[in-house]
């Protein structure tokens, strides 16, 4: 015989939920942000005010074609603001691919760089410090959206970002 607590339990793709947390969670992915005026609320009251209008007063047609108009103008800032965002994206996709293009020609060269990191000394100010070290790059690598290279030290691999990098080829470990 099953527990009653089996009773109250939700499986949705091989997950078991409580039905009570379940319900809560589903109630929340459905409640919106009313915080900003959409189109669709523009449209509905528009719609409200037409319908609840003083029929022997009406408003103006001219009105009615200023908001119509507003409305237009916002529609098409919004599907500007869309694209613009797609266009930077891509920008974006690009320039990365760009650089790691750049960053591959330089496997095998020498390669200096500096490994910054922070602590607290012992009366509790931060305190930088900076490492240098020498190595050769093995590789490039793509971490959270940006290119770093991958270059080994003395058998370890170190991921360094570009911005560490201080010299490139011969010369940069002494030799």
């Amino acid at each position: 015989m099953s527990d009653s607590t089996s009773l109250n339990t939700v499986t949705v793709d091989g997950i078991t939920y409580n039905a009570q947390k379940y319900s809560a969670d589903q109630a929340a992915k459905q409640v919106k942000d009313n915080s900003a005026l959409g189109k669709d609320a523009f449209l509905q009251l528009l719609v409200t005010q037409m319908q609840y209008q003083d029929p022997l007063d009406p408003q103006d047609n001219g009105e009615y074609l200023a908001q119509l108009a507003q409305f237009s103008a916002l529609e098409q800032m919004t599907n500007v603001a869309d694209g613009l965002s797609g266009v930077s994206n891509l920008v974006s996709n690009i320039d990365t691919s760009v650089l790691v293009g750049q960053l591959s020609h330089m496997i095998g060269q020498d390669l200096q760089w500096n490994e910054s990191f922070s602590y607290q000394d012992e009366e509790g100010n931060l305190k930088v410090n900076s490492v240098k070290h020498e190595g050769k790059v093995t590789g490039v690598s793509i971490s959270d959206g940006s290119p770093t290279i991958i270059a080994e030290e003395a058998g370890k691999t170190y991921q360094v970002k570009v911005s560490d990098v201080t010299r490139i080829g011969a010369g940069a470990s002494g030799s």
